[in-house]
């Protein structure tokens, strides 16, 4: 019997497109998908509990065979719109800073952020659960996914963590890749990255599949204008330049 792969990746809206494949045609049948959020997929990697992830890739550095194996990210040329610092005030009174316990990238994306484009120095406090709720006065909070797009008409001032990085650097950003810890057969990655663009190729489908209630947000400008799916060198450059900031 073939090997059943095991993928894992994030049950966010903008990951609709890039499952819809895996789990709607017959490429089902050669994996097991596991969906959790960002950080969990990642600690899943980390501990080869998962073959391939789509994970927040400020976690590459911490692996010991790093490999983005797909053409396929979750990425943005701008305005991601479901990642964003959220404030009652303006950055020049921020004190304080809520990060998101869901993700590493954008919380390291954050601090590279308030630090090297805002001039920055605030106090970060880990988010515990209902954090959202004690953003106000001179307390600000990172927010992503699907949580963020819900809270876009909630707080006086958004400051999108995509459009930032694109004025601060003038590249796009990429917040998770499909990254394996060692080889992967090009054969399966083939069939792979197939199935990652049928959802793309089908978007009113993914939109049709998503409750009501999930749709928060104008889902076809999310899929078509905020979220770019493709690994492009301009992409590839900036997250090259992400890494480095990390260090």
């Amino acid at each position: 019997m073939d090997k059943r792969w095991r993928i894992g990746a994030v049950s966010y809206l903008n990951t609709r497109p890039l499952l819809l494949g895996m789990e709607q045609t017959p490429f089902n049948n050669r994996i097991d998908l596991i969906k959790s959020y960002p950080a969990q997929i990642a600690q899943n990697l980390l501990e080869d509990t998962i073959d391939i992830g789509l994970v927040p890739v400020a976690i590459i550095p911490m692996l010991s065979n790093p490999q983005i194996v797909s053409k396929y990210v979750i990425g943005t040329e701008g305005e991601v719109a479901s990642v964003a610092l959220f404030s009652q005030l303006p950055m020049e009174q921020i004190e304080r800073v809520y990060l998101d316990n869901q993700s590493r990238t954008s919380v390291a994306l954050a601090k590279v952020l308030l630090t090297q484009y805002w001039k920055k120095e605030v106090e970060f406090i880990p988010a515990t659960e209902g954090y959202m709720e004690n953003i106000t006065g001179t307390t600000a909070g990172v927010i992503i996914g699907d949580r963020a797009l819900a809270c876009l008409n909630r707080f006086e001032y958004v400051y999108d963590l995509g459009l930032a990085w694109k004025q601060h650097t003038g590249l796009p950003f990429v917040f998770a890749a499909w990254v394996a810890n060692k080889p992967i057969p090009s054969e399966f990655m083939k069939a792979f990255d197939a199935a990652n663009g049928y959802g793309l190729l089908h978007l009113d489908e993914v939109i049709a599949l998503i409750p009501t209630n999930e749709q928060v947000y104008d889902l076809h400008k999310y899929y078509t204008q905020n979220i770019s799916y493709e690994l492009t060198p301009e992409k590839r450059a900036g997250l090259a330049q992400f890494l480095e900031a990390l260090k």
